[in-house]
């Protein structure tokens, strides 16, 4: 039998991190998404200890600046994309330098300088995958989908959707149904 889930990523990322924390009697406050404050100092040992146990989850701890910048920046977008009750009508550039106190240019050149894409291909990877959530969880049309991710038209969302997929939404839209009709015989 299988079964469908329905997950908040950031909500299980942060269980996982404050249970492994927990586990390790490691007193903690979590202080946003990927950035947590330690109390005292942990030893070398307890803090690779804490490594490893986090690996195992596919969870790294990142340690130098640039790093720690280019995850802040990425987990700005991704909570501006999938928390988008008014985020993405504000320009993706004033948004980040805002959130994160640097210029869009400083950060730009950061994130590419580290990942090797640039910030408008993470925001568009981000928003092509809520949208496959969206199209697999909720009950919207592509135009209600392009609306609530800012794009302006459903045929540039659905541009971006073929580029980013090698298929249209409209194709992944049929796709699903076909699963889900297969499933239930």
């Amino acid at each position: 039998m299988k079964i469908f889930v329905k997950f908040d990523l950031h909500s299980v990322c942060t269980k996982v991190l404050e249970n492994t924390l927990n586990n390790s009697q490691i007193k903690h406050t979590m202080l946003g998404f990927g950035e947590v404050d330690l109390q005292g100092s942990p030893s070398k040992e307890t803090m690779q200890e804490l490594a490893e146990k986090l690996s195992e989850y596919h969870i790294e701890i990142v340690q130098d600046q640039k790093s720690i910048l280019v995850q802040k920046i990425k987990d700005t977008i991704i909570d501006m994309v999938f928390n988008t009750d008014n985020n993405l009508h504000v320009k993706s550039s004033v948004y980040l330098s805002e959130a994160l106190d640097h210029s869009y240019g400083y950060l730009a050149n950061l994130f590419s300088e580290v990942t090797y894409t640039s910030i408008e291909n993470f925001i568009i990877l981000q928003k092509i995958e809520y949208t496959k959530q969206l199209i697999l969880k909720e009950n919207l049309s592509l135009t209600e989908i392009a609306f609530k991710l800012n794009y302006s038209s459903v045929a540039h969302l659905s541009t971006q959707f073929k580029k980013t997929t090698g298929i249209t939404p409209s194709s992944f839209q049929r796709i699903i149904a076909k699963r889900k009709e297969l499933l239930k015989k």
